[in-house]
C-alpha cells in the first residue's frame, strides 16, 4: 500500500513539467483611446457599479425587469449552460488527477477427482481471497498534455458565464426597450382617438354647411378624409401594441405578472442623471460579451499546446498493490502482500498527418478567436459611441419638436378660424391638421427613441447587474 501511494505521489511531481502553449496576451486595441469628447461629457453615474434598480425609476418596468430575470426561457436555457460547461471542466480536470481504484473478491473452485498416478483420488475445493488498490492508465505530464485541454475546459467554462451574463444584460435591454415601445404605442393610441374624435366633429359641422348651402361637397370630403387617416392610424397603432404587450409577455417568462404598481409616462421616465463614459479600455471588463470572446481566445490557445504535446510520446503508469490469500485468516500476512508497477510509452510514428492537421485546425482557431474578439472590442466601442451620440442628438430632436408642435397647433387654430370667416378654404385647414398630427406622432416616436438610446448606453457600459446576479 505505501508503495502504491509512493508511486502516485512521485507521478504527480513529474507532471507539468513542460506547457507547450502560446502564451496568451490580450491584443492591442485597434479602436481609439477615448471617445469623441464632444458626445461624452462627464457624467455624473457609473453605469457598471448600477444595477436596473438604481437606473430605471418606473416601478411597472422594475418589476417586469425582476420577473424576466426570473422567468426567460432563454435564460434559463443558457444557466443550464454553464451548469453543462463546469462539469465537463470537472470531468477534464480529473484527467490530471491518478484515478485509485479499489477492488476485493473471494472464489472458491472445486478440481474434479485427478487421474495422475501417486495423485488424491477424491476431489477438493480451492478458496482465494483477494484484497487491493491500483492505479490504471495514468498520464504523466511532460508536455503539459492534460494540463492544456483541462485549461481549454476551464476557459470554455468561463466563457460560458460570460455568455450568460452577456444574455442577462440584453434582456434587460430588450424587455426595456419592448416596455417603451408599449408606452409610445399606447401614447399614440391616445392621440389618434382624440384626433378622430375632433375629426368625427369637424366631420358633422362640414355635413351641417353642407346641408345648409353654406359650402360645397370639397370640404365636407375633405373632411371624411382626415377622420380616415386618424382612424386608420389608430388601428395600425392597436395593432404594433397588442404584438409588443404579446412580445413582452414572452421576454418576462410567458405570463404577465399580476398586481403590477402604476407605470409612468414617457415624459416621466427621464431624470437628471448623466453616465459616465469612462475610458474605453474599462470596457474589456465591464462588458461580458468582450470577457466572453477573450475567454474562448484562451481556450485556443491551450488547444494549441495540446495538439503540440501529440507529437511528443506519452507516458502511462499502472500499479496495484494488495493481498492475496487461501485462507481468509491469513489474507493481511505478510506473505500475502504483493504489488505491480509498469510503465508504458506510446510514441507516435506515423498516422497520415492526422496531428499535423490537429495543429493546423488549432492554429486557424487561435486566429478566428483573435478576430471575433477584435470585433467584440469594435462592435462594443460602435455601440457606446453611437448611444453617446444619440444622447445628445435625441436630445436636441425633442426640444426642437416641442417647439414644432407648438408652432403647428397655432397654426391649425389660425387656419380654422380662416375657413369659419370665408378667409381661406378646408384646404388649408386639411394641411394644418395633418401636420399638426404628424408632428405630434414624432415627438412621442421621438421621445421613446431617446428612452430606448438612454438603456442601450445604461446597458453598452456593461450596467444592469444586481450584486449576485448574473453569477454562477
Amino acid at each position: 500500500m505505501k508503495r502504491l501511494l509512493l508511486i502516485a505521489t512521485a507521478s504527480l511531481a513529474l507532471t507539468g513539467c513542460v506547457n507547450l502553449a502560446p502564451e496568451h496576451v490580450r491584443p492591442e486595441l485597434a479602436t481609439a483611446l477615448a471617445y469623441d469628447a464632444e458626445y461624452a461629457p462627464d457624467g455624473t453615474v457609473t453605469a457598471s457599479q448600477m444595477s436596473y434598480r438604481d437606473w430605471f425609476a418606473d416601478p411597472r418596468l422594475k418589476a417586469m425587469l425582476t420577473s424576466a430575470l426570473a422567468n426567460n426561457r432563454d435564460l434559463v436555457a443558457a444557466t443550464a449552460r454553464i451548469e453543462q460547461a463546469r462539469a465537463q471542466y470537472r470531468i477534464q480536470r480529473s484527467d490530471s488527477l491518478p484515478a485509485v481504484v479499489a477492488s476485493s473478491g473471494a472464489t472458491r473452485t472445486r478440481q474434479a477427482q485427478s487421474t495422475s498416478v501417486g495423485a488424491a483420488n477424491g476431489p477438493y475445493t480451492y478458496d482465494r481471497f483477494d484484497i487491493g488498490v491500483g492505479v490504471t492508465g495514468f498520464e504523466l505530464e511532460f508536455w503539459g498534455r492534460v494540463a492544456n485541454l483541462s485549461e481549454s475546459a476551464r476557459a470554455q467554462y468561463l466563457s460560458t458565464v460570460a455568455a450568460q451574463r452577456a444574455f442577462y444584460l440584453s434582456l434587460i435591454a430588450d424587455t426595456a426597450n419592448t416596455y417603451f415601445a408599449i408606452l409610445e404605442s399606447e401614447e399614440q393610441i391616445a392621440l389618434a382617438e382624440a384626433t378622430a374624435q375632433s375629426r368625427r366633429e369637424g366631420l358633422r359641422i362640414a355635413q351641417l354647411r353642407l346641408d345648409a348651402g353654406v359650402t360645397s361637397a370639397l370640404p365636407f370630403r375633405q373632411a371624411e378624409t382626415l377622420l380616415t387617416q386618424a382612424e386608420q392610424q389608430l388601428a395600425s397603432e392597436r395593432l404594433v401594441a397588442a404584438r409588443l404587450r404579446n412580445r413582452l409577455a414572452v421576454l418576462v417568462g410567458g405570463t404577465m405578472p399580476v398586481d403590477l404598481p402604476d407605470g409612468l409616462s414617457l415624459t416621466q421616465q427621464v431624470d437628471g442623471r448623466r453616465l459616465d463614459a469612462g475610458l474605453p479600455s474599462d470596457l474589456l471588463l465591464a462588458r461580458p460579451d468582450i470577457v466572453a470572446a477573450e475567454e474562448q481566445l484562451r481556450a485556443a490557445r491551450a488547444d494549441i499546446g495540446a495538439a503540440r504535446a501529440a507529437f511528443f510520446p506519452s507516458i502511462s503508469l499502472t500499479g496495484s498493490a494488495g493481498f492475496a490469500s487461501g485462507s481468509l485468516d491469513g489474507l493481511f500476512s505478510g506473505d500475502a502482500l504483493g504489488w505491480s508497477f509498469g510503465p508504458s510509452i506510446n510514441l507516435p510514428i506515423f498516422d497520415f498527418g492526422a496531428r499535423d492537421a490537429n495543429l493546423d485546425f488549432a492554429r486557424a482557431r487561435e486566429v478566428e478567436e483573435v478576430a471575433n474578439y477584435d470585433l467584440a472590442v469594435q462592435t462594443a466601442f460602435r455601440e457606446v459611441a453611437d448611444a453617446l451620440a444619440g444622447r445628445r442628438y435625441l436630445a436636441e430632436q425633442v426640444a426642437t419638436l416641442e417647439r414644432a408642435v407648438s408652432s403647428q397647433q397655432q397654426i391649425a387654430r389660425v387656419a380654422q378660424l380662416r375657413y369659419r370667416e370665408g378667409v381661406a378654404d378646408y384646404l388649408e385647414v386639411l394641411d394644418a391638421e395633418r401636420n399638426l398630427f404628424e408632428a405630434r406622432q414624432t415627438l412621442i416616436a421621438t421621445r421613446r427613441a431617446e428612452l430606448q438610446n438612454r438603456t442601450t448606453l445604461f446597458v453598452a457600459l456593461g450596467g444592469g447587474f444586481e450584486s449576485g446576479d448574473g453569477e454562477s
